[in-house]
């Protein structure tokens, strides 16, 4: 085995758990808060469900591309796999043991084509307010009689519907996430166009890898999730889940340019917990300010970071 081959093989083995253990914030935080009480093979499974129908519909409708096309010319296959593409995952992997929120889109795919940043970060930039003003909104003209309902009645049995609901929502929420992101694992392929054998490989190891997190029930990075008012409620969780897919959905038709979907997560909550204030005082505006700059200054070492090594790492790799 080359060094190129074993450069991509951690590359992509990181990536993959990584991402997932950095993003089940976004995709199934409120999934697994809520539904806490079962067991975790459970939730697993299902995730792996969607995960897997994803994957292979992809392959078949893009000819063999399971990124969905946001790969493309943009982010050709480098000629060699090197160290500089393996550190970005592993950087993750740290970064999440600490509770940060990074982005991952920028963070890897920023190293495998430096000049397609600015476009990232626009869209993401995009993808933040868009996110935001939707939360802000919603949660102003709802939270007096939905969620003011639900806060009242969270020590009550929750009606049936209401879990099949949030089960749906998931999986719409969950695909969503996925069409976006796994640009962002399979950048660590030789070919944009795989064959069944190599997908049937990479789901083993994104089930297993999955597993893991689930079992840890999301770890450290799950506490931005169970911080913010409320989301350990079914009802509230199913309802976040659904604006979240709707806006990923719409961003996902706008381009195939690839987003930071931490930022677009981190903007809803923002707007919603704002939103919670201002109609239902649930606490000092100047905390929830304060809660909201705490958590975008998280998605900001990221970015930082992101940044530094989209100019580093190349010229260091040159030396």
């Amino acid at each position: 085995m080359d060094y190129s081959t074993l450069f991509m093989i951690l590359g992509f083995i990181a990536a993959a758990y990584s991402i997932v253990a950095n993003d089940a914030i976004q995709t199934l935080g409120t999934f697994i808060s809520s539904n806490g009480k079962r067991p975790w093979w459970v939730l697993w499974g299902f995730s792996c469900l969607i995960l897997g129908g994803v994957l292979i519909y992809g392959w078949l409708a893009y000819n063999g591309d399971v990124s969905y096309g946001r790969l493309g010319k943009k982010f050709p296959v480098p000629e060699a796999f090197t160290w500089v593409h393996a550190i970005p995952p592993f950087l993750i992997i740290i970064l999440t043991r600490y509770g940060i929120p990074v982005s991952t889109t920028f963070l890897v795919l920023t190293v495998f084509a430096p000049t397609v940043l600015s476009a990232i970060l626009l869209k993401s930039a995009l993808g933040y307010l868009v996110a935001f003003v939707v939360g802000l909104l919603v949660y102003i003209f709802v939270s007096k009689v939905v969620e003011k309902k639900f806060m009242s009645s969270r020590e009550k049995p929750v009606a049936n519907y209401w879990v099949a609901l949030q089960w749906i929502s998931t999986g719409f929420l969950w695909s969503q996430w996925l069409i976006q992101d796994l640009a962002n694992i399979f950048v660590y392929m030789p070919t944009r166009q795989l064959d069944l054998q190599t997908v049937l490989v990479s789901l083993a190891v994104l089930f297993l890898l999955s597993a893991m997190i689930f079992y840890r029930r999301g770890g450290k990075i799950q506490g931005i999730v169970n911080s913010k008012t409320n989301t350990t409620d079914i009802r509230s969780a199913t309802i976040v889940d659904f604006i979240y897919a709707l806006i990923l959905l719409f961003f996902k038709n706008m381009s195939d340019i690839p987003m930071s979907t931490t930022w677009v997560f981190i903007g809803l909550l923002a707007g919603r917990e704002l939103g919670l204030t201002l109609s239902l005082s649930i606490r000092p505006s100047r905390g929830t300010i304060g809660m909201i700059f705490k958590d975008a200054g998280k998605a900001f070492i990221g970015l930082a970071v992101s940044v530094a090594l989209a100019i580093s790492l190349p010229y260091l790799n040159s030396l």
